[in-house]
Order: C-alpha cells, then sequence, then structure tokens
C-alpha cells in the first residue's frame, strides 16, 4: 500500500466556502484534478448549485469539460478546494480503507484566508477526520461546518441521485454569495 498525498489547495482571498473532501481518488491523482473521476456527482453539483436548468431540456447544463475552467467557475463562486487529508495510505479509492491519515493545516488555511466562512465536508469521513484533529480549534469560532452527502456514485439509503444531493448541498449557497 502506497502513500498518496493531497494536492494543493484551490483558494484566494474571495472564497467564502471551503469544500473539504477525505483524499484524492485513484483517478483525481492520475488526472491531477480535485474530482478527477467523470463518474463523480461533484462538478455537476456545483455546477448545478449556481445555474438554472435549461427550459426545454432536462436537468442542469453540463460542467464545461476544461478543468481549469471548472476550477474559475468554483473560484468565481467563491469557493475553495482541499482536502482534510494531506497524505494517507489507502488502496483504492474508497474512505473506508483509509489508514495512517495525516491533517492538512485547515486553521493555517483559515487563518490565510479570513473569508472563508463555512466548510463543507464533502462525506462522513471527511468531517469526522476533520473534527478528530481540529474538533474546538480557535480558528473555528464563527465559522459553519457543514456535513454534506458524499457526491460519490454510490448510491446510499438517502442519497440516489444527483437531485439528492443537490437538496442538500444548496444550504452552501447563502455562505458564498455573503449572506
Amino acid at each position: 500500500m502506497s502513500r498518496i498525498y493531497s494536492f494543493p489547495p484551490i483558494v484566494d482571498e474571495r472564497s467564502r466556502v471551503l469544500i473539504a473532501g477525505t483524499a484524492p481518488s485513484v483517478k483525481s491523482l492520475q488526472h491531477g484534478q480535485f474530482y478527477g473521476h467523470p463518474h463523480n456527482y461533484f462538478w455537476r453539483v456545483i455546477y448545478g448549485l449556481f445555474q438554472h436548468p435549461v427550459p426545454g431540456q432536462e436537468g442542469y447544463p453540463p460542467p464545461d469539460p476544461d478543468y481549469e475552467q471548472r476550477i474559475r467557475f468554483a473560484r468565481e463562486h467563491r469557493l475553495a478546494l482541499w482536502d482534510v487529508i494531506a497524505s494517507c495510505e489507502r488502496e483504492g479509492s474508497l474512505d473506508v480503507n483509509i489508514k495512517g491519515e495525516v491533517p492538512n493545516d485547515i486553521p493555517g488555511l483559515l487563518s490565510e484566508y479570513p473569508g472563508i466562512r463555512c466548510i463543507a465536508f464533502n462525506g462522513s469521513k471527511a468531517c469526522d477526520t476533520f473534527r478528530r484533529a481540529f474538533g474546538n480549534h480557535a480558528s473555528l469560532e464563527g465559522i459553519a461546518l457543514l456535513r454534506m452527502p458524499s457526491t460519490s456514485p454510490i448510491p446510499t439509503r438517502n442519497m440516489r441521485s444527483l437531485e439528492d444531493r443537490l437538496a442538500v448541498w444548496r444550504q452552501l449557497v447563502p455562505y458564498a454569495k455573503g449572506e
């Protein structure tokens, strides 16, 4: 089992919401992209939060196929991306296989980017790992912590589709808009 490492954060002074995953999947590492697996709902959720359904068509416009454009879209909507885990050992891509995790310095990031008012955790493992590592850290005062359903395409009892996930993920929009 080899050690994997997260990507550097995508963040700037306009960021209001940090979306925190666990660690990059095998496909994400191969592509060198956050949420690089084409079946992951992440980019469809992000675009769905800030776009409207196309009249006369079913659903939302698809995310831009170009990764840099997707990153630009996230930044334009004041979203930052990073992982809770800086490095870990994991066979495959499932969070249940994560061992020996070392957390990223999220308190340091919050200190450097004080405009971030919300951390939206992409799944339970990201949230639980963060709480174990940072619990009641002083940098969290005034920061909303939202445990979101994973954008993994694996269905759960309560999350079967993109629409199910979008309905819950919408709660981060007011934070992104600075409301």
